[in-house]
This record gives C-alpha cells, structure tokens and sequence, in this order.
C-alpha cells in the first residue's frame, strides 16, 4: 500500500516512518506533508491508498482538509492527541485512529485492516458519517454497525435501547426492528453521548429521549417508547433520578 504522512510535527513524522518501515513492511511512504494544505496536493499527486492524518495543524488542520476533499479514495488513519468527543466520533464512524505516542502493536492493527478493506465506496461512506458527526460542537449523530452482508448507518435517535447479547450487542429501534451487532455493550457504553444514552443495568443502555414512564422499586423498572419494560439496577437508580430531575 502506498502510503501519505501529514503531520506539522517533525518528530512524529520520524518516528511513525520509523516504526512502518520496521514494523508494516507493506506499507510503502511516498510523501509526507506538515499541514493539510500539503497534503490535499500531495494526495492529487501521488493519489495513495492510505492517509495517516494528524488533527491538530496549522494552515489547514486534518478534519478541514478533509473537508476540501470532495471525493475520499483513499483510506484514513488519524495520528491524534485530540478530545475526548472527536475520539468518540471517530470510533463511531469506524474510521481508524492511533493515539499519541503511537503504539506499535496498534499500528500493526490499524494497518492490517487497512489493508483488508478493498471497498473504497465503504471508506467514503465511513468519512461522510464521521463529517457528519464533528459539524455541530462534537454531538454525534450517525452510528456504524457493520454486518456480514455490509456496513449499516443509523441515526443515533433512532435508537431505542441496547441489550447485552454476551459479546454482542442486540440494538432496538424506534420502528421496531432490531440489529445483533457484533461489539459489546461496554463499547458501546464508551461510544454513545452520556447526555443522551444511560446505562442502567448491566445488560442494558436505553436511549434517555424514548423513556416513557419509570415504574418504582427497588431499583425499579423503565417503560421504554417500544412499550418494553426494562430493570433499573439499584446501583444505578441515584444516577438516574438525578438525570430526570428527580
């Protein structure tokens, strides 16, 4: 695979060519760049298979050169110190991330499922959801669920409750569907806005929006707008007077 870095910080730049040449021999470099306005004309030229994009650069950052992007041909990797709500956005569109400073067995992994997704369609559908989800003050709105037969996208509201499945995750929906999706629920737990979703038992995580009456108890139960009645863990149940007001 050929491969862009775009990075304003020297170092990394070195370090990260460094560890592919020692660690991703697949990976060939055939240009780096310190800003995105660099890397938008590299991109044209040399036209890789694999970005490694930092966020947080002067000039053009790395969410804005995407931005100018108008067709993403290519597949991402973000080298990134950013907050904690883009990391959030980031893992939600399923686009691949490396925290600073960078680990190699991470980068191994990134890398290796870089390389398995052939479907490029797929990459630029991963990037409009991830746009999508950084336009207004970080608040995420798409969620990606990939299933044998492809990659699904849902908006966030549309999303009524998730429940535990042993490693896997069955996800309810306001028309009445449902989705077996293969990530636990405490990924989901770290994915989902504490604002809006709220994890009250330990096999469930309800959307706060869907809520329809709470039932008392020792811990209680919460009717859901499903017309499904889910338990409130006694633990959990301060928590979750104190988010309705209570």
């Amino acid at each position: 695979m050929r491969a862009i870095l775009i990075d304003d910080e020297i170092h990394c730049i070195s370090t990260l060519s460094w560890s592919l040449r020692e660690y991703c021999p697949s990976i060939e470099i055939v240009a780096t760049g310190s800003n995105g306005l660099e890397g938008i004309a590299l991109i044209r030229e040399f036209k890789p298979d694999l970005v490694f994009l930092d966020i947080e650069m002067p000039v053009l950052n790395g969410l804005d050169m995407l931005q100018a992007i108008d067709f993403i041909n290519f597949k991402v990797i973000f080298t990134t110190a950013y907050n904690h709500y883009a990391v959030k956005a980031i893992k939600l569109s399923a686009v691949d991330y490396l925290l600073k400073p960078v680990d190699k067995d991470e980068l191994i992994v990134a890398v290796e499922k870089a390389k398995n997704v052939v479907n490029n369609d797929t990459t630029e559908e991963k990037m409009k959801v991830f746009k999508h989800n950084l336009k207004v003050n970080s608040s995420l709105q798409k969620i990606l669920v990939p299933t044998t037969e492809g990659i699904l996208f849902f908006d966030i509201n549309s999303i009524v409750h998730f429940e535990a499945q042993s490693n896997y995750t069955m996800m309810y929906f306001d028309n009445g569907t449902k989705i077996l999706a293969s990530k636990t629920l405490k990924d989901y737990e770290d994915l989902l806005p504490e604002d809006t979703f709220f994890r009250c038992h330990n096999s469930h995580i309800i959307n706060m929006r869907h809520i329809k009456r709470y039932i008392r108890g020792d811990g209680g139960f919460i009717e859901l707008s499903s017309g499904r009645e889910v338990e409130l863990s006694r633990r959990k149940k301060g928590e979750f007077m104190e988010k309705i007001g209570i």
